[in-house]
């Protein structure tokens, strides 16, 4: 083998890199909204005063936390400590999707063939212990995420990245084994931390030593099991940057820790804290009132947004035998009342989820164009026969239907593959009877469970509602020692590698990856394939189609409800925020980033 000189290999690579166009960002179609040197997003207050105080509640269901290390697998780290304390090559804005612009990175350079994606790092960028951010240290963080003792989600997401090569000091080249419109965002995305982080120690090892970052914050007091403070750094380096100004205006931001949903609510009503959002329909209509709440202290907003729907659902998990069968797990969903459980248990307060990319282009509807046809006809014969119909929507009880007419269906669709019923039990031809488990870290969650648990006793179908602690609930999910649980899957207008963890078929059998449902389908992996390979928007929108048309078929997934909404009670004597609402935030991290103290002692 030829080994060329370390000299003319860092000629090479930056001949290479200046081969492509460098620009202030990158946009995953061609188009940005903010042109280059422009000034701010157009959603913050660019003269917010710094200074005062946030409090807020952990959004973790984790008790406490035992780590600062946000990256490994055991453990828990604190709420919000990886957006505070990590800047990354780019940043996204909230007013736009599928596109970053420079933070650590000045411009990016993506090749032409798309193999290839070239930053350039600022020279005033600086880790909180004053080092320069340099090309080593963005090797360093993706070489340490790929690694064994991170999740294997970023193996699955990274997957089509081939390596990083440092070009020189101050420029960092990602190689991609094929053209992936998507991984020039994704890689500029990632958390960049420094090569002094438990300098010497395997990473998991990395528990207490507080992160050497280069974000806004850093870690301050700590009560451990109660609270954690994090403290602005007067002199964050990227203060005055356009993708930075008019944010992280706190001064401190305190995160309480409570045991559980009634004492965080009390606590918010006697003016412990300032700020919380509300994802029980039931809480928000009957219980977020009170002396503060009266006097315009507390304040109950609803924030629209236009941010993608997600799939909440609940999952089956095809690795268990009982729900192996399509016609089974479809029957197990004509079970849900979905439209009595909104009336008298949500305060018509949702809708429903229809599948897995609502509210964006990449949803599937009516029949399958030519293009999603062109995907779904090599697969025919193997999927079912629905995947080539009408697009996937779920079983109402308004109108025309009702639950007699779809615990019918159920009936059929289960003595069609062997199920009948005796002496009101549900048998197979063994006699083995239809009993599964509802696994939940939250004993409330019965509440919710309940109305599907007694229509399926209509059916002869036993279904248990487990309670445990979220320790460990989540130890049963990452073994995937379940039947059926609740996930909230967050949606994205822009689905890529990330989706190959949620449905590919490797993924199914790497423990503590996002493939929850088991779905192991050679036709998912190669629309898949076709989804993140796409080099157009119409192929690409064909794919991910396709693959909505898959898995909403499929019935690996029962979709439950979302809130075009953001339900967040906050103090108004205490905060301020910006007068533009923007369209793709999410909770409360919109205001740890945008808002800020009202008259904050000392504000500069």
């Amino acid at each position: 083998m030829r080994v060329l000189p370390a000299l003319l290999v860092s000629l090479l690579l930056a001949a290479s890199a200046a081969s492509a166009f460098a620009a202030h960002g990158y946009a995953l179609w061609g188009d940005m909204k903010y042109p280059p040197g422009f000034a701010h997003f157009d959603y913050v207050n660019p003269d917010a005063p710094k200074g005062g105080e946030i409090r807020l509640v952990s959004n973790l269901r984790l008790s406490t936390f035992d780590k600062y290390n946000p990256f490994t697998i055991r453990g828990g780290a604190p709420a919000y400590l990886s957006q505070l304390m990590f800047d990354s090559l780019l940043a996204g804005s909230l007013d736009e999707e599928g596109a970053g612009y420079g933070l650590l990175a000045e411009d990016v350079a993506v090749a032409p063939d798309g193999l290839s994606a070239t930053f350039r790092l600022r020279p005033e960028a600086r880790f909180h212990n004053g080092d320069p951010v340099l090309a080593q240290d963005v090797k360093h963080s993706y070489d340490t995420l790929v690694g064994p003792h991170t999740s294997p989600g970023y193996k699955t997401l990274l997957i089509d990245v081939a390596g990083v090569d440092v070009v020189d000091e101050r420029t960092v080249r990602y190689r991609f084994r094929r053209a992936n419109r998507e991984l020039p965002l994704t890689v500029g995305g990632l958390p960049v931390f420094s090569r002094k982080w438990g300098e010497g120690k395997p990473f998991n090892e990395v528990v207490m030593e507080p992160p050497i970052g280069s974000g806004p914050y850093r870690i301050g007091p700590v009560k451990f099991g109660k609270d954690i403070t994090y403290v602005r750094d007067p002199g964050y380096w990227a203060r005055d940057l356009n993708v930075r100004r008019g944010t992280a205006n706190f001064d401190q931001i305190l995160v309480k820790i409570y045991k559980d949903n009634t004492a965080r609510l009390e606590a918010l009503k006697a003016g412990e804290f300032d700020l919380m959002a509300f994802y029980s329909a039931g809480d928000w209509a009957r219980r977020v009132n009170g002396k503060r709440f009266d006097t315009g202290e507390l304040v109950k907003g609803e924030f629209q947004h236009q941010l993608p729907t997600g799939f909440q659902s609940y999952v089956l998990n095809t690795r268990r035998a009982l729900l192996q069968d399509v016609r089974v797990r479809e029957a197990l969903g004509l079970a849900v009342d979905y439209e009595w459980m909104n009336r008298q248990m949500f305060y018509n307060s949702y809708t429903r989820v229809r599948g897995l990319f609502g509210n964006t282009s990449c949803a599937a509807s009516g029949l399958p164009s030519s293009e999603e046809l062109a995907l779904l006809e090599p697969w025919r014969g193997k999927l079912p026969d629905a995947v080539f119909g009408r697009a996937y929507a779920p079983p109402r009880t308004d109108g025309d239907s009702s639950l007699r007419d779809n615990l019918r269906r159920a009936q059929k669709l289960l003595a069609e593959a062997g199920w009948q019923v005796e002496n009101a039990t549900l048998r197979n031809a063994q006699g083995q009877p239809f009993v599964l488990e509802y696994l939940d870290s939250n004993e409330t969650g019965a509440r919710v469970v309940s109305p599907w648990m007694r229509n399926l006793e209509k059916l002869g179908v036993t279904l248990r509602f487990r309670p445990v602690d979220f320790a460990l609930y989540q130890q049963r999910l990452q073994k995937f020692d379940f039947d059926i649980t609740t996930i909230a899957y967050a949606g994205t207008a822009n689905p890529g590698q990330e989706y190959a963890d949620l449905f590919g078929s490797a993924a199914a059998d790497t423990e503590d990856s996002g493939n929850l449902a088991g779905v192991r389908s050679p036709a998912v992996d190669a629309i898949l394939d076709r989804m993140v390979g796409a080099r157009t928007r119409p192929d690409y929108l064909a794919a991910c189609q396709a693959l909505e048309r898959v898995i909403t078929h499929g019935h690996y997934l029962i979709p439950q409800w979302y809130a075009g909404t953001h339900r967040m009670a906050y103090n108004a004597w205490r905060l301020e925020r910006p007068k533009v609402t923007p369209p793709y935030f999410r909770g409360e991290t919109w205001a740890i980033d945008t808002w800020w103290a009202r008259n904050p002692p000392g504000s500069r």
